[in-house]
C-alpha cells in the first residue's frame, strides 16, 4: 500500500515507519521535524513539511495518492498544553482539520489516528474503558478528543471514510535491534528523565506530587513497549480493509507508579541516582490503566514485551548508544 505518515520522523512515529517498511510498503513521511529526527526514517520517502502549510500539504497528497494514512504529527506534553492552549488547539485539532479536509476532497478514506488515554481525564472507574465518557483534563487532552470527535461526524457525512483512533497509554522502551529511540530534545517522559539522570545529564529527577490517591502518593499509569504499539498500527491497517471506524485502548492493563518505575531504573542502570519530590504539575491525573481486551478481540493484537525491566533495560540500551 501506499502510505502516507504525519510525524514519521518522531519517536513513535519512526518505529511504525520501521515496521511498515519491514512489510513491503510504499511509505511516504511528513515531518516538519521540530522533534522528530530525519535519521530516524529508516524506510520510505522523508518529505519536509508543515501541516499547518495546506498548499503544499495538498500538493504532497495529490501527488502520493496515498491508500491510507497514518498521523502521528502532534505536540504531546501535558504541562506545556496547560500553560500554551492556543498553541495545541492550532497543531493538534486545527492542522488536523486542515488534514482531513485535504483527504475527503482527494478521495482518501483510510485514516489511522495517533489518540491518547488523555481524553479520558481522571477516570471514576478503572481500568478505563473504550467507552469510559470523555472527561479530558488538560488542553492535550482536549485537543485530541476534538479530533476524535470530528472523526466520527466525517465518518457519518462520509460512509466510505473509515478511521481506526489508536489511545495510547504511556508509551516507553525503544527498539529491540537499538535502531531507534526516544530523542526528544528536551524529554519529558519519566523513564527517559530518569535515564538521563542516570547517566549524568541531569543532577536530580523531580517527582512531581507524592499526595495522590494511590498507594505509594505518587501517579501511576500503564507503561507500553513501543514496539508492541507499532503492531497494534500494522494490525489496525489489516483491520480498514474490511471493517468499520472504531477505537480501541492501547495498554498491557496494569500500570507501575513513579516510585516503582525510578527503582526499576536504578536496578537496570546499577546508579543511585538522586530524586527529589516536588509539588504537582498541573494537568497530571492520579492513575490510568487501560482495558484492553477489545484491541485484543478485535484486532487479534497480543502483546511481547509487558515486562516494565525489559521496556527500561532497552531505553538504556538505546540512551548508551544512541545513533542521532
Amino acid at each position: 500500500m501506499k502510505i502516507l505518515v504525519t510525524g514519521g520522523a518522531g519517536y513513535i512515529g519512526s518505529h511504525v515507519v520501521k515496521a511498515l517498511g519491514r512489510q513491503g510498503h510504499n511509505l511516504f513521511i511528513i515531518d516538519n521535524l521540530s522533534s522528530g529526527n530525519s535519521q530516524a526514517v529508516l524506510a520510505g520517502e522523508l518529505i519536509i513539511g508543515d501541516l499547518a502549510d495546506t498548499p503544499h500539504l495538498e500538493q504532497v497528497v495529490q501527488r502520493i495518492k496515498p491508500d491510507a494514512v497514518m498521523h502521528f504529527a502532534a505536540s504531546i506534553v501535558v504541562s506545556e498544553s496547560v500553560k500554551q492552549p492556543i498553541a495545541y488547539y492550532l497543531n493538534n485539532t486545527a492542522n488536523t482539520l486542515k488534514l482531513f479536509d485535504i483527504l475527503v476532497n482527494n478521495g482518501v478514506n483510510r485514516f489511522i489516528f495517533s489518540s491518547t488515554a488523555a481524553v479520558y481525564g481522571m477516570p471514576e472507574k478503572l481500568p478505563v474503558t473504550e467507552e469510559t465518557p470523555f472527561n479530558p483534563i488538560n488542553p492535550y487532552g482536549a485537543s485530541k478528543m476534538m479530533t476524535e470527535l470530528v472523526l466520527r461526524d466525517i465518518a457519518i457525512a462520509h460512509p466510505d471514510f473509515r478511521h481506526v483512533a489508536i489511545r495510547y497509554f504511556n508509551v516507553a522502551g525503544a527498539d529491540g535491534e537499538g535502531q531507534l529511540g526516544q530523542s526528544y530534545r528536551n524529554p519529558t517522559h519519566l523513564i527517559t528523565r530518569a535515564l538521563k539522570t542516570a547517566a549524568g545529564e541531569y543532577e536530580r529527577l523531580e517527582i512531581f506530587g507524592t499526595d495522590y490517591p494511590t498507594p505509594d502518593g505518587t501517579c501511576i499509569r500503564d507503561y507500553i513497549h513501543v514496539d508492541d504499539l507499532a503492531e497494534a498500527h500494522l494490525l489496525a491497517l489489516d483491520y480498514l480493509q474490511g471493517g468499520n471506524s472504531d477505537a480501541f485502548n492501547c495498554g498491557y492493563g496494569h500500570g507501575y507508579s513513579v516510585r516503582e518505575v525510578i527503582e526499576t531504573a536504578k536496578l537496570v542502570t546499577g546508579v543511585d541516582f538522586t530524586v527529589v519530590e516536588s509539588p504537582r504539575r498541573d494537568g497530571d491525573s492520579a492513575e490510568l490503566v487501560s482495558e484492553n481486551r477489545k484491541i485484543k478481540q478485535v484486532l487479534g493484537w497480543q502483546p511481547l514485551y509487558d515486562d516494565l525491566e525489559y521496556i527500561v533495560r532497552t531505553s538504556w540500551e538505546w540512551e548508551r548508544k544512541k545513533r542521532f
